[in-house]
């Protein structure tokens, strides 16, 4: 019996379309809704606007390679599993470690975003929480309170989970949508766009590509891989994996676009004498809505800073667990993280584990704006395997069942790949140094568990995974050594830097296609899955000696 058919099989596969679908967009409509927009604007501008619109485009394109992945993989953690069944340990390790890095710190930085708002509440004990850069000590402990809230509603069962979670999305969908409205009546001033204040895009269109990945909205359309990540609950997952994501950025990109567009034209003419980049509320959308004597939005947005990133909160460490499931199965975590409580179908030390990892975090990190980049940058990286990894297996098992298989996806692969590629370029320098350093953290617990094996066995690893390794330092060189209007020394010349990351990209997409191996992960996952596929087939024929093998539909 495998580990994943072992204390894994205790998982609950009650998950459907809808509840997916809210797993997704409660995920993608945090904290990001009561910041991004200002911080997008402080950044772009009016054209911020179009930063969501981009940001979108990425996502979804991005999003469609795992959708493929994980219908044919649905396991709890999928996200994590990807680049070990196509390139083994060392890739697959890397693209684990980034992926939970950008993970589980949005579990912090939603406590976080939740205390800056009540900072700005008109009591003593409420503006010491928040210095104006970072939580104090006071709005630290409060911040850690929430966080433990957010595990403890995982700790019962995935149905309290399920239940939860769809309420709170309803009202995370609801209050934005509202507050959108209600600001665009308040006040529409259309002059907020004009050539006052610098006009549509008043730091140039390079500051809108930033704007993408640290402004939040990496971190917010992040959220489109939460039903991955639970794809193991899943009840049908073929059909209900790629409803969910697609449409969970689709409509969080139409609440996105109003709210950005609300605050645009609600800042009053004298807040932007400085310019944009000159704005520094506390709480946005709420300083707003009191501005144009909205007090009932004021109270409700007060009220939904606690609702909107809680429910985000609540889902990231459901997922992050499940995400900690799949390194302990490919083998870099002790076994004691795997374990499922058969009672309630959750994962209980991997539940622990993330929530001292979370306070350390908060420790460290302690605004939202800090995390924010941290987790976009993060999130880029650990999105490079899902092009590389869906043609490489079309490659190496091209047999294998794909409920999902797009006719486009020779083409969507390479183009996702590039927008990974670009987007980690537009977070500027230095910030791309220091996550791809935080990446490197990681690799003393790989080479815990991997450095004792035999040459032989280790070999096809490090081969198949070089590509990986060799790609962050040549996009930390090429970061370094960019256009000054991304953080770079200037050696690459405007417009030349992007056609240097785009042939790079193309360049590594090439190179980790061809890497890839039939390594002992995948072989196993296949068998598996035949078995499971026999099992099915067994039991609707009624052959009750077939049906003993083990079912993936447990799993």
């Amino acid at each position: 019996m495998s580990t994943e058919q072992g204390s894994h099989s205790n998982y609950r596969r009650t998950l459907g379309t809808t509840a997916l679908t809210a797993v997704g967009l409660g995920s993608i409509i945090g904290s990001g809704w009561l910041f991004g927009a200002e911080r997008a604007a402080v950044l772009a501008g009016p054209a911020a606007i179009f930063a969501w619109v981009i940001g979108a485009v990425v996502a979804l394109t991005i999003a469609l390679t795992y959708t493929e992945l994980g219908s044919m993989f649905p396991k709890a953690g999928g996200m994590v599993r990807y680049g070990q069944y196509s390139h083994g340990s060392l890739a697959g390790y890397m693209a684990a470690w980034a992926n939970w890095i950008a993970i589980v710190s949005v579990i912090p930085g939603e406590a976080t975003a939740s205390i800056q708002y009540m900072s700005s509440w008109k009591f003593d004990w409420a503006g010491k929480l928040f210095d104006g850069k970072e939580l104090t000590g006071t709005g630290l402990a409060a911040a850690s309170v929430l966080v433990v809230f957010y595990f403890f509603l995982n700790w019962f069962a995935i149905t309290l989970f399920a239940k939860t979670n769809n309420a709170i999305t309803v009202f995370k969908v609801v209050v934005p949508a509202l507050t959108a409205g209600a600001l665009i009546f308040a006040h529409f001033d259309t002059s907020n766009v004009g050539s006052a204040h610098g006009g549509f895009a008043p730091n140039g269109w390079s500051a809108v590509f930033s704007a993408v990945a640290v402004a939040g909205i990496v971190w917010a359309f992040n959220g489109f891989q939460s039903p991955l990540n639970m794809a193991g609950e899943a009840r049908n997952p073929g059909k209900s994996l790629p409803k969910a994501v697609v449409g969970s950025i689709l409509i969080a990109l139409v609440i996105y676009i109003a709210l950005q567009v609300a605050f645009l034209m609600a800042v009053p003419a004298a807040d932007l004498s400085g310019g944009w980049n000159t704005l520094a509320y506390k709480s946005p959308l709420a300083d707003l809505s009191i501005t144009w004597g909205l007090n009932w939005l004021a109270l409700l947005l007060y009220a939904d800073a606690f609702i909107s990133p809680s429910g985000t909160g609540m889902i990231y460490a459901a997922t992050t667990s499940r995400m900690i499931n799949g390194v302990q199965e490919n083998g870099h975590l002790p076994k004691v993280f795997g374990k499922v409580d058969p009672k309630t179908g959750v994962p209980k030390p991997a539940l622990l584990l993330n929530l001292v990892i979370s306070f350390i975090f908060l420790a460290v990190f302690r605004g939202w704006g800090s995390i924010a980049e941290i987790v976009g940058v993060a999130t880029v990286i650990s999105y490079i395997t899902g092009p590389v990894a869906v043609m490489s297996l079309r490659r190496l098992a091209p047999d294998m069942k794909r409920p999902v298989k797009l006719k486009a996806m020779p083409v969507i692969a390479p183009i996702a790949m590039i927008f990974g590629s670009l987007v980690m370029y537009w977070a500027r320098w230095p910030l791309t140094g220091k996550v791809i350093f935080i990446m490197a953290i990681g690799l003393p617990i790989w080479a815990w568990y991997e450095l004792r094996k035999p040459w032989a066995e280790l070999k096809p690893h490090l081969k198949a995974g070089a590509w990986m390794v060799t790609y962050l330092l040549v996009m930390a060189f090429v970061s370094w050594a960019g256009g000054t209007e991304f953080g770079g020394q200037g050696y690459l010349a405007q417009g030349w830097d992007i056609v240097v990351v785009v042939l790079i990209a193309l360049a590594f997409y090439a190179w980790g296609v061809s890497s890839a191996w039939r390594n002992p992960t995948l072989v196993a996952t296949e068998k598996e899955m035949a078995a499971a596929e026999a099992a099915e087939a067994a039991a609707g024929s009624g052959d009750p000696e077939a049906s003993s093998e083990p079912s993936m539909a447990k799993s």
